[in-house]
């Protein structure tokens, strides 16, 4: 993969608003969601709030494989990225993708028991743009 490459993926990551998040039902069945892109630390970990007792949070603590998907329509490019999703409800990671206005959805604020974070760590990212396609591992980045 060539750096130019690598910087496409880079730049379609950083300006996504919204990503396309890939679970596993509890009948085994691929669910997709349009989820807004919050905060990232690095380019293999992507944060995503969400309720505790949503059906998408309970999937991934009982099957983490998930992948994320960002697109940019009229370049008709896209990265696939494929991983694991850890569920969490530490105070530190919560109060890491705090924003204000959550209140509405979660009333009692960070520590909030319905409010989780799901953490996503890509172990690889396929991407596509201009007839090319190619997988390649995260940690060759």
């Amino acid at each position: 993969m060539t750096e130019s490459m690598k910087n496409e993926i880079k730049t379609l990551r950083e300006t996504s608003k919204i990503a396309y998040v890939r679970s596993v039902s509890e009948t085994g069945h691929p669910q997709i969601k349009a989820m807004h892109v919050l905060e990232h630390d690095s380019l293999d970990t992507q944060y995503f709030s969400t309720n505790l007792s949503s059906k998408r949070a309970q999937w991934f603590l009982h099957n983490p494989k998930a992948s994320v998907y960002y697109c940019n329509e009229a370049q008709f490019k896209g990265a696939l990225f494929s991983g694991s999703v850890e569920v969490c409800t530490d105070h530190e990671t919560k109060a890491f993708l705090w924003r204000d206005g959550f209140e509405i959805y979660y009333p009692h604020g960070v520590d909030d028991e319905d409010y989780c974070v799901l953490k996503f760590t890509a172990a690889t990212v396929n991407y596509y743009h201009r007839l090319h396609n190619e997988t390649i591992l995260m940690k060759e980045f």
